[in-house]
């Protein structure tokens, strides 16, 4: 379906749930109804759980349309392919430095749409939940920073990944509203950190929400990072004090437990994207995805630990490179619940293991995806005070995750020192966890580290999981792209591209 039809046609989904007396009130075909369902309490909160719902495709769509992973890791040195010809007839589409340059790539699209779709759900909420009268006026507030929450959240995935987007903040009544200019990177980042704010004054603590909705921490966490792309130490260090003496968050005691089916939205989570095992639709499967494939039926038990699984013979995405299993420090305690490997013929393949956990059914997990933690603000915190010139004051917070990692404290580090050392305990603490590809980018690092790590993989393809006799394309890691391009389909249909 067409991008911006998407846009539209999600008010239409609205309008279907409405009562029954209003069925026939059908609104203009070139006109949009904004008010046919938003009539009482429980209509908002239907439409902001309908809000959320996007999220889950956000990041488990797998196979050859990778999820958010398929952005955040894979285009990084964290992780790479394991090469299939048997799966994979034509190579030179598989320079993953430009993967993604093809704008008709469906990870590209679907990063843009689901985005979108959730952005123009958060826009409706926005528009009329003042104009309706609530039973319990909290809940108008709660629902409110949610909604403001969620949009900056996908206005701050859009420009980390594409730069300029068009910046839609109330519904698009007709197809006209529908197509507007791209706004600069400056402009998405302000709008971000408006929403951010607005959602840290209405939404409720950690302690006092439903778990699994956005919370005042959740829009914290969000407010610290986009100060820290724009480098405004201070504003970071000033929003993540308060979520760090706020009493709502911890880290456990184990990072195993973190992954944990039983620990789902635990004292560590910031955020994190809801899943539900079973067949009824909110199951995740990303990480079948991640397989070091082709694998037999046997092979893929092994690691999955389902007797009923099925041989996967594509190509499989997202294995760890030999560069992140080397920057673990010796007895680091994440590295075997990160990283695992199997035996393939005589070779062992390495694969990510931290989201396994166990379940009946091959690709039916219920995995939740964590996009902000506990150890991450630490990490922020120590990063913002360090970059102030006070790498002194950062040694706490940098030592509290690698106390749980089994390391040694570091101490008397120089800020040029603090500053790499903050970044290799982000690469490690969060493997995985789509934060690789955007440390590199905001911190002007994706040139050199990418570059680098091209040179390598073409020296040594085997080393990368190529099989003998095959290679990556000779111009493979030529460019490196620290943006990706806009949907094709989207650029046909809006004249303002």
């Amino acid at each position: 379906m067409k991008r911006i039809n998407i846009i539209l046609a999600v008010f239409t989904i609205f309008t279907f749930l409405s009562c029954e007396e209003d069925f026939l009130e059908i609104p203009p075909e070139d006109s949009l109804s904004q008010t046919i369902f938003f009539q009482k309490q429980g209509d908002f909160e239907q439409a902001i759980n309908a809000t959320y719902a996007p999220l889950r495709d956000l990041y488990n769509i797998g196979g050859n349309n990778q999820g958010a992973w398929g952005m955040g890791e894979l285009p990084s040195d964290n992780t790479y392919y394991r090469y299939n010809p048997s799966y994979r007839a034509v190579q030179a589409g598989e320079s993953i430095a430009d993967f993604y340059v093809n704008d008709g790539n469906a990870t590209i699209e679907n990063k843009y749409t689901i985005n979108y779709l959730i952005i123009a759900r958060a826009n409706q909420i926005l528009d009329l939940i003042d104009d309706v009268e609530f039973e319990d006026d909290s809940m108008r507030d709660n629902i409110k920073g949610q909604a403001y929450f969620l949009r900056a959240l996908s206005y701050f995935d859009l420009v980390q990944y594409f730069g300029s987007v068009p910046l839609h903040l109330v519904p698009a009544t007709s197809r006209n509203d529908a197509a507007l200019p791209l706004s600069t990177s400056e402009e998405i980042l302000a709008q971000i950190l408006n929403d951010a704010n607005d959602a840290v004054s209405f939404l409720p603590t950690k302690s006092n929400q439903e778990a699994g909705r956005a919370t005042r921490g959740s829009a914290q966490m969000l407010l610290a990072n986009v100060n820290l792309v724009q480098e405004n130490w201070s504003g970071a260090e000033s929003v993540l004090s308060d979520l760090l003496t706020s009493g709502e968050y911890d880290l456990l005691g184990n990072y195993a437990n973190v992954f944990d089916l039983n620990n789902k939205n635990s004292v560590e989570s910031i955020f994190e994207v809801q899943f539900l095992e079973g067949t009824d639709g909110f199951a995740s499967s990303f990480m079948y995805s991640w397989l070091p494939m082709p694998l037999t039926a046997e092979q893929v038990a092994t690691i999955s630990g389902v007797t009923n699984s099925q041989a996967s013979n594509n190509q499989g995405f997202n294995i760890p490179t030999p560069d992140v299993i080397e920057s673990y420090e010796d007895n680091d305690l994440r590295k075997t619940v990160s990283i695992d490997s199997i035996d393939l013929d005589g070779r062992y393949y390495p694969y990510i293991n931290k989201f396994w956990q166990p379940h009946s059914n091959p690709g039916l997990t219920g995995a939740n995806w964590p996009v902000y933690r506990f150890s991450e603000a630490l990490l922020f915190y120590a990063e913002a005070i360090n970059e102030q010139g006070r790498p002194g004051d950062a040694e706490p917070y940098l030592n509290q995750v690698r106390n749980r990692a089994g390391l040694a404290p570091l101490n008397g580090l120089s800020q040029e020192n603090m500053r790499q050392a903050i970044m290799n305990e982000r690469r490690v603490e969060l493997a995985f966890e789509n934060k690789r590809w955007p440390d590199l980018v905001r911190t002007g690092m994706a040139q050199s580290v990418m570059s680098d790590f091209g040179t390598r993989v073409k020296a040594n393809p085997q080393d990368y999981y190529f099989p003998d006799g095959f290679a990556p394309p000779a111009a493979a890691f030529g460019t490196i792209y620290e943006v990706f391009p806009l949907p094709a389909s989207e650029a046909l249909l809006n004249p303002n591209f």
